[in-house]
């Protein structure tokens, strides 16, 4: 670990990756926070499979078209908020074909993302960086994204803070109250969709949902209220997208799968420190 914190002083592109880790972090906490209290992980899990076509449809178009500004995350983006709008309406509208819709975007997506870039003419980049992440491809271009990105997720998401409760917590009340919890609701599902994007760099398609609910997991079991439980996520994902990347530097191991590792053995111990905690007072 100490040879990737003398490296980050020294190479740009260290200092580039971290940032946008630490950027992301701080949407994953809060976003994330909703995402568990909603109940809405498997919502999220179908965003973020789709994902993986915005990104082949964009890799195609560019190289196709000759579009050079056209970069992946442009695409994820774009599918990242079809996929969220149209889960929304279906959850809404058509709740027994929930279930059926997000598995058939999930399945889709993937294989659309798979297919545009087996087509895409000389694209050389591994499709295993965006499935599993590689922190270490984030550029400055990306870092700017994101940056706008998160923006965006953090005004949005912290600005109607008492919304997203009631709409997390109390629906029927919120809507007693005038509330329209039906486009809050799609709302929170397109800040879901957001953050899903800024995580696929850090840690991957396949482990977005992890790192989006095992930090929310572990600062649940310390802090009350839902504004304690974002801030001590958003600290706890920054910690394990710093720690999994020094600890994956060194021996050039993949950082999405340590990081995920990292905070799943945190929520282990968390887990078993509490239950042998609430055994000892019984």
């Amino acid at each position: 670990m100490m040879e990737f914190f003398d490296a980050l002083g020294r190479y740009g592109f260290l200092q580039v990756a971290v940032a946008g880790g630490l950027l992301a972090s701080l949407a994953c906490g809060v976003v994330g926070s909703y995402v568990v209290a909603r109940r809405i992980t498997y919502i999220a899990g179908g965003i973020a499979h789709c994902v993986l076509g915005g990104i082949g449809a964009a890799c195609y178009i560019r190289q196709v078209y000759d579009w050079p500004w056209l970069e992946p995350i442009y695409g994820a983006v774009v599918a990242a908020l079809a996929a969220a709008i149209v889960i929304g309406l279906v959850s809404l509208r058509a709740k027994q074909w929930e279930d059926t819709i997000i598995g058939a975007l999930w399945a889709v997506g993937m294989a659309v993302g798979v297919l545009f870039v087996a087509l895409t003419p000389g694209y050389s980049q591994d499709l295993v960086a965006y499935l599993f992440g590689d922190i270490q491809l984030i550029r400055p271009a990306d870092l700017w994204v994101i940056a706008v990105l998160n923006v965006i997720v953090l005004a949005v998401g912290l600005g109607f803070y008492r919304q997203f409760v009631a709409v997390c917590f109390d629906e029927e009340f919120a809507r007693t109250r005038g509330l329209n919890v039906e486009a809050y609701y799609i709302l929170l599902l397109c800040l879901t969709a957001l953050t899903v994007v800024l995580l696929v760099k850090v840690v991957g398609i396949v482990m977005v949902i992890a790192l989006l609910t095992l930090p929310v997991a572990v600062a649940g079991t310390f802090a009350k209220r839902l504004w304690q439980v974002m801030a001590l996520a958003t600290l706890l994902s920054a910690a394990f997208v710093t720690t999994g990347f020094a600890i994956s530097y060194s021996p050039e191991l993949p950082t999405g799968p340590i990081t995920i590792i990292l905070a799943g053995a945190v929520y282990l111990l968390v887990i078993i420190a509490k239950a042998i905690a609430c055994r000892g007072k019984g």
